[in-house]
């Protein structure tokens, strides 16, 4: 199981293409031989990007929800209609294709984020903006219920 951790600053090019952190290409290359699977964020302006044999996991979910529910139909819409097969080239590079560059609003900063099963791609700006944000929510929400019994 591949596990995506850290917080990476990555330039991407004018055509797209970001080259994926030195420690996360073997991983990648022996899990799924270099084939990843981008799809949009539903919730976030960022993109979600899985290695190939997650991502099948997770559409297979996704699909075996009950269509006639709306809620679940604009996921499967967003989530799977948005989905796009990546692969790594030789230099270690992905290409991020025009729509999704455009929905996460990417500019040439961006920042890659480790979430354990995939990795977050957000333009740096808006990086920074959310999580000032959510850091400045969290020390006025306090800690959920949830997480109180957590040892760090």
């Amino acid at each position: 199981m591949t596990v995506f951790r850290g917080v990476n600053q990555v330039n991407m090019d004018a055509k797209g293409r970001l080259t994926v952190p030195t420690r996360y290409r073997d991983e990648i290359l022996e899990t799924c031989r270099g084939s990843m699977v981008v799809t949009i964020d539903t919730e976030e302006r960022c993109l979600l990007i899985y290695p190939q044999t997650a991502w099948e996991d997770i559409q297979r979910k996704v699909e075996s929800l009950p269509s006639f529910n709306s809620a679940a139909r604009r996921v499967q819409r967003l989530l799977i209609g948005h989905a796009t097969d990546i692969p790594m080239d030789r230099n270690g590079r992905i290409l991020i294709t025009p729509p999704l560059r455009e929905y996460a609003m990417l500019g040439k900063q961006t920042v890659l984020l480790g979430q354990g099963n995939k990795l977050e791609l957000w333009d740096e700006s808006t990086w920074t903006a959310r999580r000032d944000q959510w850091l400045e929510v969290q020390s006025e929400d306090g800690v959920p219920e949830e997480l109180q019994s957590l040892s760090l």
